[in-house]
């Protein structure tokens, strides 16, 4: 097991360990984890295969995509209002149903 540490914030970064350690002292690494919050990285064959990280910084990670994902619609938006600017509601909506009625015809 390989512990780092940051010195110049004293933040604990990943331990590593593997998934055969992990096994043999799974209820102290989960202990670890959940309560001095310490992330570990799982590996097999000494190659990453997993992490294992607190519930908050898990739920942080979902916060974060999904906050990107909104991010990246908004930017579809904004390109899509941009390229279409120069047409009506109206033209958009002729297109629209255009469109439908071809795809009930398929």
């Amino acid at each position: 097991m390989i512990s780092i540490c940051a010195s110049r914030w004293q933040v604990p970064m990943n331990k590593i360990i593997g998934v055969t350690e992990l096994q043999r002292s799974f209820r102290a690494v989960f202990e670890e984890v959940a309560h001095k919050r310490m992330p570990y990285v799982l590996t097999r064959g000494s190659r990453p295969e997993a992490a294992l990280v607190p519930y908050e910084e898990y739920l942080r990670f979902q916060q974060f995509q999904e906050k990107d994902i909104l991010a990246r619609f908004d930017r579809l938006i904004e390109r899509m209002a941009s390229r279409n600017e120069a047409y009506t509601e109206e033209e958009v909506e002729a297109d629209i149903r255009k469109a439908r009625t071809k795809g009930r015809e398929r």
